[in-house]
């Protein structure tokens, strides 16, 4: 039976304009950004449509980027879209969450707002990350696993300010050929090189804050909890599958501790995207801005029936099928 899957973008994709010709011909649209305005106090019609330099910095993306996918989404339903299940990319997973019913999306945005606090906050100095391409991702694995080792016999630690944990681990595993590590920025550093000896075509150190989806992050995932526990669940109606473990999630039980775990832990989507099309999945729409997770979807089987909606154009085009 064929199998629809939605999938919702993480921060990276955000621009100056997303959504507004969403906001400005669907009430649908608009109604979801006054309740994320009015769940966290920020304008964040302004934030995604005027000229700033906030839309960012981590603390504004992530609730800027959530509104804009749910806004998305409820357009599409309006208009009688339907899907078999969901997933997210990092923060996308909050979207994939809403669309499964299990969370309100007021509690979503308070959630996500307070996420993105917290990721900044946290960020130490000296974290790094970096996208690895063309290795396979336990060539990947085991590198990272024996730079850590190495460093921590060595007491590598006590040479950084503040004591930072020296630490360097795999925070997404995007495609088979392009797996992302994360850490302190000199064990990153090491392992790239030694990956480069090993046959990678490039490693690309990454313009982001911090050492995102790494141990160093926990603190944030812990403070994030406590923000969970107030919040109300429903059950799940729609399955989404959990960055954390690449699984389904049909018990609502499992939610908030999959989401705080997530902030420290490594981002599978990759295997995702294998259970899924294990599973019979034959469509995959990306709804968000830009299309990087059509890509990576891409780079695992070129067959693939893909759309992403993005554009009113994108939007339109997609109805018109």
């Amino acid at each position: 039976m064929a199998k629809r899957v939605l999938m919702f973008p993480g921060q990276g994709s955000q621009y100056i304009g997303m959504g507004k010709e969403f906001y400005d011909n669907f009430a649908e649209a608009k109604e979801v950004f006054d309740l994320a305005e009015k769940a966290t106090g920020l304008d964040i019609a302004k934030l995604c449509f005027e000229e700033n330099d906030r839309i960012n910095i981590t603390e504004y993306t992530q609730i800027c980027m959530l509104t804009e996918e749910v806004a998305l989404l409820k357009v599409l339903q309006a208009k009688g879209f339907t899907f078999d299940v969901c997933a997210g990319l990092s923060l996308g997973e909050y979207a994939a969450v809403v669309a499964s019913g299990a969370m309100s999306m007021e509690d979503a945005f308070k959630v996500v707002r307070a996420r993105g606090k917290y990721m900044q906050e946290a960020v130490p100095v000296g974290g790094a990350m970096n996208a690895v391409i063309g290795l396979d991702p336990e060539v990947i694995e085991n590198v990272c696993a024996e730079v850590q080792a190495a460093g921590e016999e060595e007491g590598a630690s006590k040479d950084f300010p503040e004591g930072l944990p020296y630490v360097v681990s795999v925070a997404n595993y995007n495609n088979p050929k392009q797996t992302v590590i994360t850490g302190r920025k000199d064990a990153v550093e090491k392992a790239a090189a030694i990956l480069a000896q090993k046959g990678a075509l490039k490693c690309v150190p990454l313009n982001v804050s911090g050492p995102f989806h790494s141990k160093l992050l926990e603190g944030a995932g812990e403070k994030l909890g406590e923000v969970l526990a107030d919040v109300a669940l429903n059950d799940v109606a729609i399955p989404y599958v959990a960055n954390t473990t690449a699984e389904y999630v049909t018990d609502k039980a499992d939610i908030k501790d999959l989401l705080v775990r997530q902030v420290s832990s490594s981002v599978r989507f990759t295997q995702t995207i294998e259970l899924l099309l294990k599973d019979g999945a034959d469509e995959f729409v990306e709804v968000g801005p830009g299309h990087t997770l059509t890509g990576f979807v891409k780079k695992i089987d070129r067959g693939l029936k893909t759309a992403n909606i993005d554009t009113f154009e994108d939007f339109e085009k997609y109805l018109a099928q």
